[in-house]
């Protein structure tokens, strides 16, 4: 289980780098024109910070791979972060729109993709507060 942690946290530390490369992915200064100041800035800082506490917890889950396994704060660490990822696993099938993605070879590949990375977050940090 250690291992599958120390997995998670390489991850999420990745994960949470390519969100540096959202706003010119997503072409945020052309599409964020049309909102006000406060929900263009709140784009920004909301992705920032969502990056910096997958980091974060990427780290933690790295190089505290053994206190999250056999300590009563790690395992509630460990259930906190299987609802986290479950719930944005859920997102994943009912929030975004199919939309989104159907018929489009790069998008639904990435669907696919984040799906099952979500999937496996959360079936880990499930299996780690239950064992």
């Amino acid at each position: 289980m250690e291992l599958h942690l120390k997995i998670i946290g390489i991850t999420s530390m990745i994960l949470a780098f390519i969100h540096v490369i959202f706003p010119k992915y997503f072409d945020w200064e052309n599409e964020l024109q049309s909102v006000s100041l406060i929900n263009k800035q709140l784009m920004y800082v909301h992705t920032f910070f969502i990056a910096l506490v997958v980091f974060l917890f990427g780290m933690f889950c790295f190089f505290s791979a053994e206190e999250l396994l056999n300590t009563k704060l790690g395992k509630q660490v460990v259930l906190a972060l299987a609802v986290f990822w479950g719930l944005r696993m859920l997102f994943q099938f009912f929030v975004y729109s199919p939309k989104l993605w159907k018929g489009k070879a790069l998008e639904t590949f990435v669907h696919i993709v984040f799906s099952l990375i979500w999937t496996y977050f959360t079936v880990v940090f499930l299996a780690a507060y239950l064992m």
